[in-house]
C-alpha cells in the first residue's frame, strides 16, 4: 500500500509539471489532437485509439492526468488571450512540422470556442478547423445575435419578452445572461446561484421585483418559460462537412441537473425520438451548421412540441456517453479533418449507458427529495439501472479520480490528510 501512495504522489507532481511536448511520440499516420481542456472529450478520443495533447490554462487540469494524454501545454492565463494563441501557435508549428501535416485542435468550452474563432485565421496555419461562417459563429455565442438569427430562419424558439412586457406576462418566465459568466460577480451570483445557467420566475411581475435581475437589466435575456421537467429537455448532437451535410448524430435527454430546470447536467442517457429525428437535420441546414455542434430543445408537455433552446458549436461530454454507446463523435470529427473520410451512412448507436456526475446526482436528488418528487429507493433505482460512464470515475482511466481526491483532501485539516496519507 506504501508504494501505492508513493506513485500517487508522484503523478500528482508530474501533473502539475510544465508543458510536456515530445514530438516523437506522433506520427503522420496518427496525429494528434490538440484539445483545449475536456476530460470527458479525452476519454472519447482515447477509446478511438486517437493520440491527445492536452492545453490548459490550469496546471491541476484533470485531463492532463488521463492515461490517454500523450502531451500537455500549459498556457498563460486566459486573460491574455493573445499570449494564448501564440503558445498554440507555436505548439501547433511544432507538431505540424513533426508528422507533416495540420494537427485537429478540439475545443471544450464557450472560452476556448470565442478565442478559436477569433484567432482562427492564424489557428488555421498550423491547426485543422471546421468552423461555422462568421455569422452563424458569433450568433452561436451571443445569445442575443442567436435569438433573432433562429427567428428568421424558421426555428422554432421561446419567445423573447422586453422588460416593458414583464407587467402582462401572467405564465413563467426564464431568464439568463447575454453572455456566459467566467467569474460571477456577488450580484450574478445572487440571481442564478453558483450552480445554475438561468433562472425562472413565476411571472413577468416576479422578475421586475427582483433586486439582483434589476441591477443587471442590460445584461439579461428575458423568455417565455417553456413548461416541463428535466426529463423534457433534449439534445440533438451531430457533425457536418464543410457542405452542411450530417455525417453522424445521436439524440440526448437529460435525468436530472442542478439546480432542476436551469442547472448543469448530472444524469445523462441517449434516447430515440422519430420527431427529432427529423427535425434535427432541418435545423442543421436551416443555420447551415459546420462542423461540431449541439442543438438543446425543450419539448412541452401540454403541445409535445419542441422548441430550439440554444446551439453550442464545441466539443462536450456528451461525446463520451456518445462513445460508450457507438457513435464517437470526436472519432468521426478527427477522421473527417485528418483524412477526409465521410462515413457512408451515420453508424447508429445504443442506449444502455448513461453518464452520471454522482457528486452534484446526490445534490439533484436531495433537492427533488425535499419537493417530494423522488425518494431515495427511487434515486438508487436509477443509478443502478444499466453500465455507466463516469464525469471523473473511471477504471480503466482511474488517475483523474486519484487526483480528484487528492485535491478534496488537500482542503482538510492537517491532521486529517496526515492519517489519509497512510491509509493508501
Amino acid at each position: 500500500m506504501r508504494s501505492g501512495g508513493h506513485a500517487a504522489r508522484r503523478n500528482v507532481s508530474l501533473m502539475k509539471a510544465p508543458t510536456d511536448l515530445d514530438t516523437r511520440r506522433f506520427s503522420a499516420g496518427r496525429p494528434p489532437v490538440v484539445l483545449l481542456g475536456g476530460l470527458n472529450v479525452v476519454r472519447a478520443l482515447g477509446l478511438a485509439r486517437v493520440p491527445v495533447v492536452v492545453a490548459s490554462s490550469t496546471s491541476d487540469e484533470l485531463a492532463f492526468a488521463s492515461r490517454y494524454c500523450r502531451g500537455r501545454i500549459l498556457l498563460p492565463s486566459l486573460g491574455d488571450r493573445r499570449a494564448v494563441a501564440d503558445s498554440l501557435l507555436r505548439a501547433g508549428a511544432r507538431l505540424a512540422q513533426s508528422v507533416g501535416q495540420r494537427i485537429p485542435l478540439f475545443y471544450s468550452n464557450d472560452d476556448w470556442q470565442r478565442l478559436v474563432q477569433d484567432y482562427r485565421a492564424e489557428l488555421a496555419e498550423h491547426y485543422a478547423l471546421l468552423l461555422n461562417d462568421a455569422d452563424v459563429a458569433e450568433a452561436l455565442i451571443d445569445k442575443d445575435r442567436f435569438q433573432p438569427l433562429a427567428a428568421a430562419r424558421g426555428l422554432p424558439i421561446p419567445r423573447s419578452l422586453e422588460w416593458d412586457e414583464l407587467e402582462r406576462a401572467c405564465g413563467p418566465v426564464l431568464v439568463k445572461p447575454r453572455a456566459k459568466y467566467r467569474e460571477p460577480t456577488p450580484t450574478q451570483l445572487r440571481l442564478f446561484g453558483s450552480q445554475g445557467k438561468a433562472r425562472v420566475f413565476p411571472d413577468g411581475r416576479a422578475l421586475l421585483a427582483d433586486a439582483a435581475a434589476q441591477q443587471l437589466r442590460p445584461e439579461l435575456l428575458i423568455q417565455e418559460y417553456i413548461a416541463g421537467d428535466d426529463r423534457d429537455i433534449w439534445s440533438f448532437h451531430g457533425f457536418c462537412d464543410e457542405e452542411s451535410r450530417l455525417l453522424d448524430w445521436f439524440i440526448g435527454r437529460k435525468i436530472r441537473t442542478y439546480p432542476m430546470l436551469t442547472g448543469a447536467s448530472t444524469f445523462l442517457e441517449l434516447a430515440r425520438d422519430e420527431e427529432l429525428a427529423e427535425l434535427g437535420p432541418r435545423i442543421v441546414s436551416a443555420l447551415g451548421l459546420k462542423g461540431v455542434f449541439k442543438i438543446d430543445l425543450k419539448r412541452d408537455p401540454r403541445t409535445r412540441r419542441f422548441h430550439v433552446l440554444e446551439v453550442n458549436a464545441r466539443y462536450n461530454l456528451w461525446h463520451y456517453l456518445g462513445a460508450a454507446n457507438g457513435v464517437n463523435l470526436a472519432l468521426t470529427a478527427y477522421e473527417h479533418l485528418v483524412h477526409g473520410k465521410r462515413p457512408s451512412a451515420p453508424r447508429g448507436y445504443r442506449t444502455s449507458h448513461r453518464w452520471l456526475y454522482l457528486r452534484f446526482d446526490w445534490l439533484a436528488y436531495r433537492e427533488l427529495a425535499a419537493r417530494g418528487e423522488l425518494g431515495l429507493g427511487g434515486w438508487l433505482a436509477s443509478l443502478a439501472k444499466g453500465p455507466k460512464v463516469c464525469q471523473v470515475f473511471s477504471w480503466s482511466d482511474p488517475l483523474p479520480f486519484v487526483f480528484r481526491l487528492h485535491q478534496l483532501t488537500s482542503r482538510l485539516p492537517r491532521a486529517a490528510r496526515r492519517w489519509l496519507s497512510t491509509a493508501w
